[in-house]
């Protein structure tokens, strides 16, 4: 298959399946995963019956763009939580926004490394960057859910849109990182390293924090200096191309450039609001074609044979881990001034898993451990799986169980 056929029908099929399934009430990212499966088979069945990897049926040099598509996803979105947090909301939410970032992706990769030693036989290291793999709620689904909440003033007696929004983009961060420790240890072979790795992860997270923070501050007063001299586009693409950097000097340094991101997004809105919220509108324009390629590709990459030899112990293992993050979130939410209603909606919206187990789900399977192919096929059975259930969710706890404080 030729790059420019293969453009084609991830782009144009992507939206297709995106808007079919969107008509349906279903997650737009759960059609372009599904058609990213079926282009896979089609086009294995044209190019060689019995292929098994994916890779085989990408054009030259593919391949080699494909992780820096996922990583560049995840900066978008993440750029688009951040721009989309103030401070003013963050401090009425509290402690349980701060708890919200960590406790429910504890509960919740710790059971299921549990959980893949037992159904999987993993070793630990490799049950362990499986469950945080797996643990992570997705930003795809949640930001812009809560920005759509936030703009029509729903759930924001109590900071409940706040502290979802912060906690499910932190708690990506949080994952990425436990995530990154386990793969270190399962490939490097060494305990040492892999316990300085985890030793660490304090200075990875404060490094990443300041240098988000000091890019937020610069843009922003660049931004606002510059306003009327340079277009909203040129700002997005100079927003990116910077984030992009961070990233990689993040990745070389082993800092938590990812949380940097989103704090430099929260940075700009702090500081340069009208400029933030041109940004946010670009930055939702270009979501559309990132997230397509990204569902569509991790589509792409799963052996379906392996998905359904590990469908049974895998549904499994997410259902309890889904137990595992509620009740989690439930003790994060404790000290807020949430009502029960609203701490179960915390619940509901903590549910779908997209981003990260489609930015992630292949780096196993690229490392060379023996297990990368059933790990994807977890990965994108989470998504499967969680993202309808958790947007579903939403929807119905929007309107059961939030209250709009401008309606009587």
């Amino acid at each position: 298959m030729s790059f420019e056929v293969l453009f084609f029908a991830v782009f144009a099929g992507g939206w297709l399946f995106a808007r079919l399934f969107d008509r349906l009430r279903l997650p737009a990212v759960m059609g372009m995963t599904l058609f990213g499966v079926v282009l896979r088979i089609v086009a294995g069945a044209i190019a060689s019956p019995g292929a098994a990897d994916a890779a085989r049926l990408w054009p030259d040099g593919f391949a080699e763009i494909v992780p820096f598509i996922k990583s560049l996803a995840l900066i978008i979105i993440l750029l688009r939580a951040g721009l989309g947090l103030r401070r003013a909301d963050l401090k009425a939410a509290g402690i349980a926004a701060a708890l919200m970032t960590f406790v429910p992706c504890l509960f919740e990769g710790f059971t299921l490394m549990g959980l893949f030693m037992l159904l999987f036989g993993f070793p630990w290291d490799v049950a362990g960057l499986t469950g945080f793999l797996i643990a992570a709620v997705s930003p795809a689904v949640v930001v812009p859910a809560m920005l759509d909440l936030q703009s029509r003033d729903i759930g924001r007696r109590n900071g409940v849109v706040t502290t979802v929004l912060a906690g499910a983009s932190a708690d990506d961060v949080f994952s990425i990182t436990l995530f990154t420790v386990f793969i270190e240890f399962s490939t490097a072979g060494s305990a040492g390293s892999a316990l300085l790795d985890l030793a660490r992860i304090p200075i990875s997270i404060a490094g990443g924090l300041l240098a988000g923070v000091g890019l937020g501050v610069a843009l922003a007063a660049w931004f606002r200096r510059h306003h009327q001299a340079i277009r909203a586009t040129e700002k997005a693409l100079l927003l990116l191309a910077s984030a992009v950097f961070l990233v990689q000097v993040g990745n070389r340094a082993h800092l938590a450039a990812l949380l940097g991101v989103m704090a430099a997004g929260f940075l700009i809105l702090e500081r340069a609001e009208t400029q933030a919220h041109e940004l946010a509108s670009k930055l939702s324009k270009v979501w559309v074609a990132a997230q397509i390629a990204l569902f569509v590709i991790i589509g792409m990459s799963l052996d379906v044979g392996v998905a359904l030899r590990a469908g049974p112990n895998a549904l499994l293992a997410i259902a309890v881990g889904l137990v595992a993050r509620s009740a989690g979130v439930m003790l994060a939410t404790w000290p807020s001034a949430m009502s029960v209603r609203e701490r179960l909606f915390c619940v509901i919206a903590y549910v779908p898993k997209a981003t990260v187990q489609a930015a992630l789900g292949g780096v196993a399977l690229s490392a060379g451990l023996a297990e990368g192919p059933v790990i994807l096929a977890i990965a994108v059975l989470a998504i499967i799986v969680t993202a309808p259930l958790g947007l579903i969710g939403i929807r119905w706890g929007s309107r059961r169980l939030l209250t709009n404080p401008s309606r009587p």
